[in-house]
């Protein structure tokens, strides 16, 4: 009697714990769906919500958080590696800052700030996986853009179209600087200042690692999103 009781409990630990395995195996792929889906993408300018320019070029202008179309964003988007898939991940924040100066149609000066901490995408477990262990944003919460050369601003068109400005300047990221010449998308639109691109980064350039703990394989090629909304002071 003893000996058969026995046998049932331990027949019962023993399916409690396949049972216990199957769902976690069960669950995997929506762990993973949830962990690298596609995110939140900084998109470049849209062109069909401007406007002829109504100010002048020249002047102090100040990185506005205004909301609308063509709102100030930054982000990054990489290319991870599933078991049987790969996907394009993206993140995203509102949380830039800074200022660009014009003298003479020649952006003469400028450094722009991107708070990491707020970095969002559609998975709030890869955005805390992505601030502590990847980007480690407790030691350093910020990255930076400072222009170093001056650019040619004047051929801007004045009718609410698109034009391009070469930039060239040090980004600063995970505490290691780099040199970076990048062509960007620019436009003046009524009082405002627009300028956008997606530029290519090696993220061991910067001294960002992949963890073992993270599933997928992460391309070190990838790219920074930026679109700016500025504003004269």
């Amino acid at each position: 009697m003893a000996a058969t009781k026995r046998k049932r409990t331990i027949l019962i630990v023993v399916v409690s714990i396949v049972l216990v395995i199957l769902l976690a195996i069960a669950l995997i792929p929506l762990a993973l769906s949830g962990l690298f889906s596609n995110g939140v993408k900084t998109e470049g300018i849209d062109e069909s919500r401007l406007k002829a320019a109504e100010t002048d070029i020249d002047g102090e202008w100040t990185v506005t958080k205004r909301p609308g179309p063509n709102s100030t964003s930054a982000g990054f988007t990489f290319s991870e590696v599933l078991p049987g898939q790969r996907k394009v991940t993206s993140a995203s924040t509102e949380g830039v800052s800074g200022n660009v100066t014009i003298e003479a149609g020649t952006l003469t000066a400028g450094e722009i700030t991107v708070d990491l901490n707020n970095l969002t995408s559609d998975s709030d477990v890869r955005d805390s996986n992505v601030r502590r262990k990847i980007l480690h944003t407790d030691t350093y919460p910020e990255a930076t853009f400072r222009v170093t050369e001056p650019a040619d601003v004047s051929q801007l068109p004045e009718d609410g179209s698109v034009g391009t400005v070469e930039l060239t300047g040090e980004m600063t990221i995970h505490g290691k600087t780099n040199p970076v010449t990048h062509e960007f998308a620019a436009a003046r639109s009524g009082s405002s200042v627009y300028v956008a691109g997606d530029m290519p980064i090696n993220r061991l350039d910067y001294g960002v690692e992949s963890p073992e703990f993270v599933a997928a394989t992460i391309n070190e090629e990838g790219e920074i999103n930026v679109r700016l909304h500025l504003t004269k002071d």
